[in-house]
């Protein structure tokens, strides 16, 4: 009987360490899960939103294999393979009553023990019940880890009401800019422009479809987007990369009238000023849009397998557990990468 399973922690920047920790136990409404394969997020990469909380296990990306099941658990058994979602809300606060679900406070409190980058983590009884499902049959483990992603920008391409003959514009050409490129296309936006300043993604964005690929470093988005909507600009503006000159070159690009959609936090010092006097006479939107939630996850299941064979070329890397700090080295610092996964057990 393993007592003690193989963990990834977050000890600070470029230091994350593959250690032992005891083997989580199994409460009567929980589920042990064999993790399979877990996705590198872009927050797992942020140094000022992980140092404080170091040491920190990290991967909520995770999909897997059912192992142990809680005598009064239904609905799942071993050998079920499974996505599990690493926070859920309440569903009885204010926020939560209001669909805000990722306001709620149990929401970030909520957690995979000890998280995705382990041989096994446990899946505790509020996400089992609310956001953990099983996959389908023709989903591979790997194209699983799509799932929480691919539901965050879902979440933010329905906040910002994406609908037909939008002009839309993202900043960052990683798989999170990608994956709303992609579904603002099956939103019905006519057009849909991309800058980045890493070359290898703005292939993939053309590879994409995308109608504008814009190197930052040589072309303001702004420009170029005005150039195609009779000096508009964009009706909605996605922020996909978390500093303040993207945020400001997303501001330049929109349009008056349309809506400015924060994707990705800069650190807490980042000041960015603005002018009331032109958020009032332009009438901009400013919103944002943070994790995703159970409303997402399933429609988004659906979607990756309608396109699994669109979406899963976002999977670029691949990577053993024992090979957790290489896959992280090369998902902060390689230039030609996309979404960076980590295999378990096979």
């Amino acid at each position: 009987m393993v007592s003690r399973v193989k963990v990834a922690i977050y000890y600070g920047p470029d230091d994350v360490r593959l250690e032992e920790r005891p083997k989580p136990k199994v409460g009567p409404r929980d589920i042990l899960v064999e993790m399979r394969a877990c996705g590198i997020c872009g927050s797992d990469l942020m140094d000022w939103y992980l140092v404080p909380r170091a040491p920190l296990p990290l991967g909520h990306e995770p999909t897997g294999l059912v192992v142990e099941v809680g005598p009064e658990v239904k609905g799942f058994s071993e050998g079920d393979r499974v996505f599990a979602h690493h926070h859920v809300a309440c569903m009885t606060c204010r926020f939560c009553r209001r669909g805000q679900f990722s306001l709620c406070p149990r929401f970030r409190e909520t957690h995979l023990d000890p998280g995705g980058f382990a041989e096994f983590f446990r899946v505790p009884e509020p996400n089992l019940a609310i956001d953990t499902f099983k996959l389908p049959d023709g989903l591979s483990y790997e194209e699983g880890t799509l799932i929480e992603p691919l539901a965050c920008c879902l979440r933010a391409v329905r906040k910002a009401g994406v609908g037909l003959g939008d002009r839309v514009a993202i900043v960052g050409a990683g798989p999170s800019g990608l994956m709303i490129a992609f579904l603002s296309r099956l939103s019905g936006a006519t057009l849909v422009a991309v800058s980045d300043l890493v070359p290898y993604r703005l292939r993939a964005a053309r590879e994409l479809g995308v109608d504008l690929a814009i190197n930052a470093a040589e072309e303001s988005l702004g420009e170029a987007v005005r150039a195609e909507t009779d000096g508009l600009g964009a009706d909605i503006v996605f922020i996909t990369a978390p500093s303040l000159k993207a945020i400001e070159a997303g501001a330049e690009a929109l349009r008056r009238g349309g809506k400015l959609m924060i994707f990705a936090p800069t650190s807490p010092e980042v000041k960015w000023p603005i002018r009331p006097n032109e958020v009032f006479f332009n009438e901009i939107t400013i919103m944002a849009s943070y994790s995703t939630t159970h409303v997402e996850t399933r429609d988004a299941l659906e979607i990756l397998m309608a396109h699994r064979e669109v979406l899963g070329k976002l999977i670029t890397h691949r990577f053993k557990l024992s090979q957790i700090s290489d896959a992280f080295r090369l998902a902060k610092e390689s230039k030609e990468c996309l979404k960076v996964v980590v295999l378990g057990a096979t």
